[in-house]
């Protein structure tokens, strides 16, 4: 059995995520914890978990503060509104993130992903970890945008391209353009760097949507969906984003 440890303030959120835990006969909830400061008591006094599923924001913190103080061996999936808390997980022992509300689907996903990294030994030492989350890279796939008072998911396959304007990085889809909370270098670390590139340091563009690639006076690129801003390419990216195209 494996065992597991939920951390989360919502008890809907946790009673949901209990019932889809329970359709896997492998798994066992040991324990489910409502706050940075219940979830430090009981793992200075319990044997840890091998599986740890967390949201990152909690009523009285962060839980990024909870193994700040405990060191553990356990992995994490952590269980969010992708924002910009879940680039910090991607640096920490985590091995997914699950979008809320979480979909059995991607949920099976996440469970199969620790699967394949457990040893035998059913533990890992941190440094072990790290080197495990890091290879292969964790790549965003969906963004959480707030519009007024609402917030919508946006698949990254619809974004054409990320910019900065007046410290404010956009994303772009055909409809329209979103503000995000991230910055370019942030988006540069999580984005598929297949489908993803950094041409200067305004814009990293979508290969999907590239329409058309002039290269004379200077490198210029038309998106199909594009801002109200001419793309260039840097001189020293020139070389690497010919690379980028063919591989």
């Amino acid at each position: 059995m494996i065992r597991t440890v939920i951390i989360e303030d919502e008890k809907l959120a946790v009673k949901r995520l209990e019932k889809l835990l329970s359709q896997f006969s492998d798994i066992e909830i040991v324990k489910s914890l409502y706050s940075v400061e219940e979830a430090i008591a009981w793992f200075e006094n319990n044997q840890h978990p091998q599986l740890i599923f967390s949201d990152i924001v909690l009523g009285d913190g962060l839980s990024f503060e909870i193994f700040d103080k405990i060191k553990t061996k356990s992995f994490f999936i952590y269980t969010t509104a992708f924002d910009q808390y879940t680039l910090k997980a991607f640096k920490l022992n985590s091995i997914d993130y699950l979008l809320k509300p979480i979909e059995l689907d991607d949920l099976e996903k996440a469970i199969e992903k620790f699967k394949s990294f457990l040893p035998q030994q059913n533990f890992l030492d941190s440094n072990e970890i790290r080197a495990i989350v890091r290879n292969p890279k964790t790549t965003l796939s969906r963004v959480l945008v707030k519009i007024g008072y609402n917030l919508k998911v946006i698949s990254v396959a619809d974004i054409s391209c990320f910019y900065s304007e007046n410290k404010i990085v956009y994303l772009q889809t055909k409809e329209r353009n979103y503000p995000t909370d991230f910055t370019l270098d942030e988006l540069e670390d999580v984005l598929d760097e297949a489908n993803f590139f950094r041409v200067n340091r305004q814009f990293i563009v979508s290969s999907d949507y590239i329409k058309n690639i002039h290269t004379s006076p200077i490198y210029m690129i038309d998106l199909q969906f594009q801002p109200n801003q001419e793309i260039s390419i840097s001189r020293d990216r020139v070389r690497d984003f010919k690379n980028w195209l063919s591989m």
